[in-house]
């Protein structure tokens, strides 16, 4: 048996490619879900740093923490301060006061954006530049530059623009989005929540201005899983951190186990090593293990590197006598 030292060394040498996956993939499932759970309670507990972060950012108000981390979640990773920047220029509390209202809701989140800029007119969109004129007026309301979005080779699905008019009906059809959030129990439910049509207008439009060929503008079942993932058991593990509420902390964890798992570069690398990911809470988990062990070639902090080291001190002990 190799000395440990060298075992580290060959660990850290592979790590790039994720050296361990092989010994992970040999272990039987009752140990691989002992080290998956320490990486999901190490994962959870970054993330809800950010999620404090936020709180402290909303003076302790939850539901305008839901929000912030709502737009932080909904677009893609290189949009995600503008999505931010605009959750803080229109406050959750100026949406629950014009909830009653879609078009004013609409009207301050796209014009609060800068995006309405970038695109020509339409009955509605005229209709939006003057409603958000009143209201930002009314709420101290400062429009972003358009160039603080990242528009180019964003898939249409995932366009800002799209996104902002899913938020908009989304925070128009339900006042109490944080306690339904707290209830998510399965997927069915996350997607029952979140899977939301954009009003009517964009059936027939990507862009504003711009008619297009009708089709809905909902969100998907993928996009649902990802929100179930990053804002919803994350939300429930911070929220139940704060509230000493185990049972909540515990269906966070539960309903990771019942969300699909991500399908991306780095799942995909380890089942190339035969590792089998059956739920959120495994890929969560690999994802832990890929993005802050062997990216920094922390092999011998990870959970899986530490228990290979043991086995090969305890075997070279062993060997000793």
């Amino acid at each position: 048996m190799d000395a440990p030292d060298r075992i580290l060394e060959r660990l850290r040498n592979g790590s790039a490619t994720y050296a361990c996956g092989g010994y992970l993939a040999a272990l039987d499932d009752l140990q691989r879900s002992e080290i998956y759970t320490a990486l999901i309670f190490d994962r959870l507990k970054r993330k809800m740093e950010m999620v404090d972060r936020l709180r402290i950012e909303a003076d302790d108000n939850w539901n305008q923490t839901f929000y912030l981390l709502y737009f932080r979640t909904l677009g893609d990773r290189q949009n995600q301060p503008a999505y931010l920047e605009l959750a803080r220029r229109v406050p959750y509390k100026a949406v629950l006061r014009e909830r009653l209202a879609p078009l004013a809701v609409e009207a301050m989140l796209f014009g609060a954006s800068g995006l309405l800029e970038l695109y020509g007119d339409d009955e509605h969109t005229l209709a939006l530049r003057d409603r958000f004129g009143h209201l930002a007026a009314k709420y101290a309301i400062r429009p972003m530059n358009a160039s603080e979005w990242v528009l180019a080779e964003i898939r249409p699905a995932n366009h800002p623009v799209l996104r902002i008019a899913q938020a908009a009906e989304f925070f128009t059809r339900d006042e109490f989005v944080m306690g339904r959030t707290m209830g998510c129990r399965n997927e069915q439910s996350v997607r029952e929540l979140f899977c939301i049509e954009a009003s009517p207008y964009w059936r027939t439009h990507h862009v504003p201005g711009a008619a297009s060929d009708e089709m809905p503008k909902r969100i998907g079942s993928f996009k649902a899983n990802i929100i179930g993932i990053n804002l919803v058991a994350v939300l429930q593990f911070a929220y139940a951190a704060c509230t000493e509420n185990e049972a909540l902390r515990d269906n966070a964890l539960s309903l990771l186990e019942h969300l699909r798992a991500e399908d991306n570069r780095y799942t995909r690398a380890w089942q190339a090593h035969g590792v089998r990911i059956r739920s959120a809470f495994d890929s969560q988990a690999l994802l832990q293990l890929a993005t802050e062990y062997c990216a920094r070639g922390r092999c011998a902090e990870c959970p899986v590197g530490r228990r290979i080291l043991r086995k090969a001190a305890e075997a070279a002990a062993e060997g000793e006598k």
